[in-house]
């Protein structure tokens, strides 16, 4: 079974706002750009993963998860990102609606096509699974089964909102590269360690350059 992934990409210039500590407004933009760029070819090069469907209405985001092969959803103005996904989703369904649908983060910078096959691969078991982030406060992957609604609730404590909502929490080993999201300047640092994707080395490079 090959799933379709929806990934949520907000404006450049208001991504990443928590990074202010590691990364100037100048740079996070570039940033975030990285992260969405290195988590989506990481995505594509899955053998679990038909297709991706960026949700984005940012036009240098939009330009560049095109370039590599995603498919570019506009998001619906002032909808916030549950509504972005529900709206991708729907988008993704009417087209293809046999397909089963599973949200990813665009900030995985560390992201192994291997471990997330192995993620959508348990996910295959339940109609809706997902996988809490590496604080086990929050979500990386939300998956449903085809003709089940994804039900996105991402935002604060969305671990415990998605278990509430009947997602079954997918609870395996060896998937770090799946959950470390990036949303700190210390988040940064563990997905560095983990080994980031070509985009997101070359800016982090030039982060700690200039911290030198």
């Amino acid at each position: 079974m090959q799933w379709t992934l929806v990934v949520p990409v907000k404006p450049l210039a208001r991504a990443k706002s928590r990074l202010s500590d590691t990364a100037d407004d100048g740079v996070r933009p570039g940033l975030a750009l990285a992260f969405a760029q290195d988590t989506v070819a990481a995505a594509l090069a899955c053998p679990a993963v038909a297709d991706v469907a960026v949700v984005t209405d940012d036009p240098r985001a939009g330009r560049a998860l095109a370039a590599l092969g995603a498919d570019i959803v506009a998001g619906e103005p002032g909808g916030g990102l549950n509504a972005a996904l529900a709206h991708g989703a729907a988008v993704v369904r009417a087209a293809r609606p046999e397909c089963p649908v599973a949200a990813l983060n665009a900030d995985l910078p560390a992201l192994r096509p291997a471990e997330l096959a192995r993620v959508l691969t348990a996910a295959t078991q339940f109609p809706r699974a997902f996988l809490p982030d590496a604080a086990g406060i929050g979500t990386t992957v939300l998956a449903a089964a085809p003709g089940r609604e994804l039900a996105p609730a991402f935002g604060t404590d969305s671990r415990a909102r998605h278990r509430a909502s009947g997602a079954v929490e997918l609870r395996l080993d060896a998937v770090d590269s799946v959950r470390q999201d990036v949303d700190t300047g210390d988040d940064l640092r563990s997905a560095l360690a983990l080994g980031v994707g070509p985009r997101t080395a070359a800016v982090a490079a030039r982060l700690l350059i200039a911290g030198q």
